[in-house]
């Protein structure tokens, strides 16, 4: 879901713009070849200067995510979605996670510390 940025995280506003847009597409809810919403319309979801989304697109046009066609728009291109399978497995841990009463920062510590000590499945 696109929403405002958090301008008090400490990520740069069009780092949280890509991150939002990426998730989408990840989701399934902006499949390839999806068009985007204009951009002053992202200026005003985001509630940022239109140049912050403009960096923001570059970079995912830089990336590979998307694709501009001169006055028409930016349209998805590439399919990174993820099977409904592994988005049901994460919602039902992050509820289990909850419900003990971890919070974010520390899951995602811990995530990272066991992503990095878990061996790859080809070693």
């Amino acid at each position: 879901m696109l929403r405002k940025v958090d301008k008090h995280s400490g990520i740069p506003a069009y780092i949280q713009i890509g991150n939002m847009i990426k998730a989408e597409i990840i989701l399934g809810n902006l499949p390839q070849g999806a068009q985007l919403p204009p951009v002053r319309d992202l200026q005003y979801i985001f509630d940022v200067n239109i140049n912050t989304v403009l960096k923001a697109l570059d970079k995912l046009k830089n990336e590979g995510f998307i694709e501009a066609e001169q006055g028409v728009g930016y349209f998805v291109k590439k399919d990174i979605s993820v099977e409904e399978e592994i988005i049901k497995t994460v919602k039902d841990c992050i509820q289990k996670i909850k419900a003990l009463g971890i919070d974010f920062y520390t899951i995602m510590l811990i995530f990272e510390e066991v992503w990095k000590n878990e061996s790859s499945p080809d070693a």
